[in-house]
């Protein structure tokens, strides 16, 4: 029996690797580098050792310092986690080499299975070869070999970008997983990503535990998952059991892990009555260990996941059968990044994450901790079990809308849009085209924004009021002009009256009940409404699902920039440059200039207009805060 675990991971899996093992009475380890000493996950650990350093290469993907930490700190024990070194058939072995149990695989299923490549050569599908690609065979998708998550992933539609991309995916996938292979497959559009959880164990049962829609996306990682997917025709989940139970065997495989497919022809894979033919359900991977998503499939079969894990290294058996599925779930993964900026990822201050009670929520942090730059921009999964799909998609959305999320800017709102969409609501709507069909739509200002905006300038002005209509510490008579505050676009203009209240002049229609510092009540329409308001002592102001950022009466002239400025859009580090690039060359719009890593994803920075590179302030290996300055483009007169 396994008496102490450590997690070779961090954040939230960690976290929810503990929670089982409190529950089955197991004593945790954590391992954590420089820029987690402080993370949730240590916190809740019993033990914690640290590995030097910040990057993952120097730290979570140093398995010899993860088996050290292991043994010093008396586990006998490993699990994975997901990402990381938890695909890693030398890690798996120089766990059991260590005398230590490996939660998960035998390493030669995560070496049959965990390279792409390897796993498509074993079921008999050639990937192309990147020399071979011709314009016809366009659009591609250069893939990593090992890993997952979306990293290491670059869609191609013109040919002179395919070397460039290689170069960028293999970069990528290198510095999340250790491994810079990448590999060229064909790119279905618009196709439902749908995956089997199996669950086996070491004496040949294998269970398939039903599928899980993946389709809504944003670079090739998932945003929204649910359980089962939902309208699929009966004979194509049968096909996908068989074929992913098929796979499991042929490998000798032990523990949990998922099959993923794409499936092409949507109308027809729902056995639609518009739709003629037969389903083409494209093999993708096998990820050999747990999944970010592993959460619906035990709502939905009332498991425990990780304590099967667990049970099965230990050497026990599966019942004959899976237990019997109940409703449906749905999981959505609460991002640090702003969807309308191109998926840019933030850090800072977490000041509140709290949710209604009634949902499960995944996390790797609590009110008051620092959001960094290194890892993952993933802040929580929030998940949902009810009756049926309607009722789950309804009560997620609520639950997001009223949670406490205040600090960087997040993807919040675009999953409660999202949820309610009339796409999402339609299986035969439903397909990894979500995003780039409904973006735009999706991340407009959410209704509301105008109210909030007046509850925020109300509250601040109470901020500032002392006794008897005192403001900012001085005596003043009652302002004969408007007061104005903005917030974004919307600008607000506001009177105090002589019994303590205010008249709001702009926007029109809106009677002030009540302001307080925390919380203002406004009529609109004859409607009475609540608005709760935190901020934190900066220019953010956080007004109940509503984040507003406050615009200053008189810019600061040092944040004045030339035109053709090119800032750091996150805190990060520079990569790479364009080969042979310096001051002084021609450029032109779209051209890629350099290349910022921040929160294990790369982001290109394109010149914003053709002209003259005039300045250049980055280089491999710097470290830069949002905002830096970059390099600068003189645009030339004839693109003007």
């Amino acid at each position: 029996m396994i008496g102490t675990l450590l997690v070779a991971n961090r954040g939230e899996i960690a976290c929810r690797v503990f929670r089982t093992c409190r529950e089955l009475g197991i004593a945790t380890v954590a391992v954590y580098s420089d820029a987690d000493a402080g993370a949730l996950h240590v916190r809740e650990a019993d033990a914690a050792v640290r590995l030097p350093g910040a990057a993952p290469a120097e730290t979570y993907l140093r398995g010899d310092l993860v088996v050290k930490a292991a043994l010093a700190a008396g586990a006998d024990a490993v699990h994975p986690g997901y990402g990381f070194l938890s695909e890693n058939a030398e890690f798996a072995r120089a766990v059991l080499d260590a005398g230590l149990v490996w939660i998960g695989p035998p390493p030669e299923a995560i070496e049959a299975m965990a390279s792409k490549t390897r796993a498509k050569e074993l079921l008999g599908i050639a990937p192309l070869a990147a020399v071979d690609v011709t314009a016809a065979d366009l659009p591609v998708l250069v893939k990593a070999a090992a890993g997952g998550g979306g990293r290491g992933m670059r869609v191609v539609r013109d040919l002179d970008a395919l070397e460039g991309e290689l170069k960028a995916a293999s970069a990528e996938a290198a510095s999340a997983f250790g491994d810079g292979e990448v590999f060229v497959e064909p790119y279905v559009e618009n196709g439902r990503h749908v995956e089997v959880q199996i669950l086996a164990d070491g004496l040949g049962t294998v269970w398939a535990l039903g599928t899980r829609d993946c389709s809504l996306q944003r670079r090739h990682q998932k945003v929204i998952e649910e359980s089962p997917a939902p309208g699929l025709a009966p004979e194509l989940v049968d096909s996908l059991y068989e074929r992913s139970v098929a796979a499991a065997k042929a490998v000798g495989y032990v523990g949990a892990g998922t099959v993923e497919f794409l499936v092409a022809d949507v109308p027809q894979a729902l056995g639609s009555a518009r739709a003629g033919g037969t389903p083409t359900a494209h093999f993708l991977e096998m990820n050999t260990r747990l999944q970010v998503e592993h959460p619906v499939t035990e709502a939905v079969y009332g498991v425990d996941l990780v304590a099967l894990q667990i049970a099965v290294a230990e050497g026990a058996p599966l019942p004959p059968e899976p237990p019997e599925a109940s409703g449906h779930a749905i999981e959505a993964r609460l991002y640090a990044e702003d969807p309308a900026s191109a998926w840019t990822p933030q850090a800072g201050t977490l000041h509140a994450l709290a949710f209604p009670s009634h949902v499960r929520v995944d996390t790797g942090y609590a009110s008051g901790d620092t959001v960094g730059v290194h890892y993952d921009a993933m802040l929580a999964k929030v998940v949902v079990h009810a009756p049926t799909r309607p009722e789950a998609v309804r009560t997620l959305g609520r639950a997001l809308e009223t949670a406490r999320v205040h600090g960087p800017v997040t993807n919040r709102e675009l999953l409660v849009a999202s949820l309610r969409h009339p796409e999402f609501g339609d299986p035969e709507r439903l397909d990894t085209g979500f995003y780039d069909r409904n973006l735009d739509a999706l991340t407009q200002a959410p209704p509301g924004a105008a109210h909030a905006a007046v509850a925020a300038a109300l509250a601040d002005a109470e901020g500032r009021r002392g006794p008897r209509g005192r403001f900012g510490g001085g005596w003043r008579n009652l302002a004969s002009q408007d007061q104005v505050k903005a917030y974004g676009d919307h600008e607000v203009r506001y009177r105090p009256t002589r019994d303590g209240g205010y008249t709001v002049t702009a926007p029109e229609g809106i009677r002030v009940v009540a302001a307080a510092p925390d919380a203002v009540r406004l009529e609109v329409d004859g409607v009475v409404r609540h608005f709760e308001v935190a901020g934190y002592g900066d220019d953010v102001v956080h007004v109940g699902p509503h984040r507003l950022t406050a615009v200053p009466r008189f810019p600061d002239p040092a944040d004045q920039r030339e035109p053709g400025s090119l800032l750091a859009p996150m805190p990060g580090t520079v990569v790479r440059v364009a080969d042979g690039l310096a001051v002084g060359d021609p450029v032109t719009a779209g051209q890629p200039l350099l290349w910022l890593e921040a929160m294990k994803m790369e982001h290109r920075v394109t010149a914003p207009a053709s002209g003259t590179l005039t300045a250049l302030h980055a280089a491999p290996g710097r470290q830069v805060e949002v905002g830096a300055l970059l390099a600068v483009v003189q645009q030339s007169e004839q693109s003007v």
